[in-house]
């Protein structure tokens, strides 16, 4: 049985009811391990409610740049939307977590590692499945899957042992938010029939009226610019996303499939990530070479739901972020976005590498091609048919027999 955990402790009422709760059941010291991903809030108190709790001691991480930059970059690489929608943005933010919960684990000498994680969500996977890879040595507990308390017996139990939340009994929505975006989930959102409420929103509520463009340049496959200014990636999305959602744009309605095999209607606003992936698969239309676009499109998909699984730190996933860190290196211009109410479009793209050349593709008189290697090309092409054709016949017309 384990004898020191460290809990990853968001600061709500589950997690911080789990300190207590750790404690008085199991007779563990529990260490407190907050990680700021962008999400926003009072640290200050996130910490002061674990020590309220009981924790032994309450460590705080600013993780944002390391979520940007090791965990964002990949994803905007792999331009990854699970299902074909979804940027993985809680996805995203549990191998960090996962990461820092095993090197506190290892600093403080913790036999245990444990999350808030209930039994049908995604995230109990991606806590579990990382930790067993990165140190398999660590007992794992998940307390909110084993305590049998709903939210009201939360609410109370605090209460109870002066735990200071701001929850009550009564909660609309379940959000998880970090700089990739939000997801919202539970109360009327899981009717898939009825519309998502207003009142759900934050990021992309429409303030905007007039039309405008935004420009985003990237070097090997990274945003860096907007508008021409240099920006580092933390703020540069947080800038982004603010400006796309004014034109309350951003935001994903889906039927998703869980990894537990359960149908969830989700909700989304991650104006940021969708304008960035949109700006960057553009531009790699214009600078990669024909195939290497189509194999990476076909790989695209498989590393979102490796993520989405919780296979970030599988050797499956790290060999297919080396394909796609290859495919980078010349993913390097800029990508207009033409913004307007309800709208976010690619208007223009442009590179000093492009594979666009214009004496090739124009019909004027800059025209370069040499037309009179079509015949031959055309003929050869499609020689196999032709012989096929001439052997054993063309198949009947539709309709004839």
């Amino acid at each position: 049985m384990a004898k020191r955990v460290v809990l990853a402790h968001s600061g709500g009422l589950d997690t911080s009811v789990a300190v207590r709760w750790l404690q008085e059941e199991l007779g563990v010291e529990v260490i407190a391990v907050a990680l700021d991903v962008g999400q926003g809030g009072d640290f200050a108190l996130v910490r002061q409610r674990a020590l309220a709790a009981g924790a032994v001691e309450s460590v705080v991480v600013d993780a944002r740049a390391e979520m940007a930059e090791d965990f964002v970059v990949p994803a905007i690489a792999a331009n990854a939307r699970y299902e074909g929608k979804y940027p993985l943005v809680s996805a995203l933010s549990r191998p960090v977590i996962v990461r820092h919960l095993v090197a506190e684990a290892r600093r403080h000498g913790a036999d245990a590692v444990a999350h808030g994680c209930t039994a049908k969500g995604n995230d109990q996977v991606r806590f579990e499945v990382g930790t067993r890879t990165l140190a398999p040595d660590l007992e794992i507990l998940a307390p909110a899957r084993t305590w049998g308390m709903t939210r009201e017996d939360s609410v109370e139990y605090a209460a109870r042992h002066g735990i200071p939340i701001e929850a009550t009994k009564e909660k609309l929505y379940s959000i998880d938010e970090n700089l990739w975006g939000r997801a919202i989930e539970c109360g009327a959102l899981e009717d898939p029939w009825a519309p998502p409420p207003p009142d759900v929103f934050t990021l992309t509520r429409p303030t905007a009226t007039e039309q405008r463009d935004l420009v985003l340049g990237f070097e090997a496959g990274v945003p860096v610019t907007v508008d021409g200014r240099p920006l580092g990636l933390p703020e540069l999305i947080a800038e982004v996303g603010a400006v796309v959602g004014s034109y309350g744009w951003g935001r994903v309605d889906m039927v998703e499939n869980r990894r537990v095999g359960i149908k969830s209607r989700e909700t989304y606003e991650c104006p940021a990530a969708l304008a960035i992936l949109l700006a960057h698969s553009d531009l790699e239309d214009l600078t990669l070479e024909r195939d290497v676009a189509r194999e990476k499109a076909r790989l695209e998909p498989r590393w979102a739901e490796l993520v989405y699984d919780g296979m970030w730190f599988s050797p499956l996933k790290e060999a297919l972020d080396a394909f796609f860190t290859s495919t980078q290196r010349h993913v390097t211009g800029e990508v207009r976005l033409a913004l307007s109410p309800g709208s976010c479009t690619v208007t223009g793209r442009r590179s000093p590498v492009s594979l666009y050349d214009h004496g090739l593709a124009t019909y004027d008189a800059a025209d370069t091609f040499d037309h009179g290697d079509a015949e031959g090309f055309v003929r050869l092409w499609g020689l196999s048919l032709a012989t096929w054709a001439a052997r054993q016949g063309a198949p009947p017309e539709p309709g004839r027999p």
